[in-house]
């Protein structure tokens, strides 16, 4: 059994996949394995990723995947899963990077602390500018309970750190099924799979560890791209939601699921130009359906506590088409 698997999927990014092997390669042991999944890029990247799994192959042990369709990347992930066989596992995206050293960092803090799983700060990278984002726990090197860490609803927690390349994680989280992402997601996948994890995981801890690189506003992330796709996080809030409905913690926990659902929502309305016209009356109506099924008192609390702007803006698209008129 290897020591440790990465799981990395690739979709379309020959301009950064060199980056992000390289880095592999600088972290490279003969127990680690490293997991390339490419989920049917039609660039040059499944030509760059063979030669990489050749040369990678010299130092580490790998398996390169490839879909024989584009899946999304929480398929991609779960393809890696799947093949993966390490004691721990851990994820990159194919357009970042690690500093040299870290994944052996990584091991050593969640043998040395024994937890289910380790969440680490990362470095944000817009162009030339790097920006350091830590993990929103005060604790650090310290094994503590994730559920407890969901709460307060009103400020910043470890479920809003939805940087799933951001940590390690036990096998055991694997074989009790908490690792898997919602199939066809190809955004928001991260965000049903955090509150999962922070749900049911026992143990977790934070170290101070800083080796990730994130690229952000790449041009082919969909986050840049206002398609249909990224309505998919209706569906991941939906989830979240009936899932924690159902928790022994609901009247706690619920509050924290509603309020982030609603900040997600908000967010996306108010940049609905970046959408193509089609998608953006989607979008509308979509979210309109969505705040009608939320927990209406919830959802009124939540309203009455969020900032003028973004509740001003929910509540008037909930006036516009009778969302909540008439439902529990």
């Amino acid at each position: 059994m290897p020591k440790l698997s990465v799981i990395v999927p690739f979709c379309n990014v020959r301009q950064y996949a060199p980056d992000t092997l390289r880095s592999l390669r600088a972290n490279a042991r003969p127990d680690f394995e490293f997991v390339l999944v490419d989920d049917h890029s039609e660039d040059e990247t499944p030509a760059i990723l063979e030669r990489a799994a050749e040369e990678l192959s010299g130092v580490a042990q790998v398996r390169h995947i490839r879909h024989a369709k584009n899946e999304g990347i929480a398929t991609a992930r779960n393809t890696g899963l799947d093949a993966a066989r390490g004691e721990y596992l851990a994820f990159l995206d194919g357009d970042d990077w690690l500093a040299p050293g870290h994944l052996p960092e990584l091991v050593a803090s969640i043998e040395r602390l024994g937890c289910d799983f380790v969440r680490t700060d990362h470095v944000r990278v817009t162009g030339r500018a790097r920006t350091v984002h830590r993990v929103p726990v005060g604790l650090r090197d310290e094994v503590l309970d994730p559920r407890d860490a969901i709460l307060p609803a009103d400020r910043t927690t470890s479920v809003d750190y939805v940087t799933v390349w951001a940590g390690v994680y036990h096998r055991r989280l694997l074989e009790r099924g908490l690792l898997h992402f919602t199939e066809g997601l190809h955004t928001a996948e991260d965000r049903p799979w955090t509150w999962k994890l922070h749900r049911e995981a026992e143990s977790f801890a934070v170290v101070g560890l800083l080796g990730v690189f994130y690229r952000r506003d790449v041009a082919s992330s969909l986050t840049r791209i206002g398609d249909v796709r990224q309505l998919d996080f209706i569906r991941a809030f939906d989830q979240i939601v009936e899932e924690t409905a159902a928790d022994r913690d609901a009247g706690r926990l619920l509050p924290k699921a509603v309020r982030q659902y609603c900040a997600i929502m908000a967010h996306h309305l108010a940049e609905e130009d970046k959408f193509e016209p089609a998608v953006a009356g989607r979008l509308r109506e979509m979210s309109a359906a969505a705040l009608g099924r939320l927990p209406q008192d919830v959802l009124g609390e939540v309203l009455a506590t969020m900032d003028m702007e973004r509740s001003a803006r929910l509540r008037r698209l909930r006036r516009r088409t009778g969302a909540g008129k008439g439902t529990a």
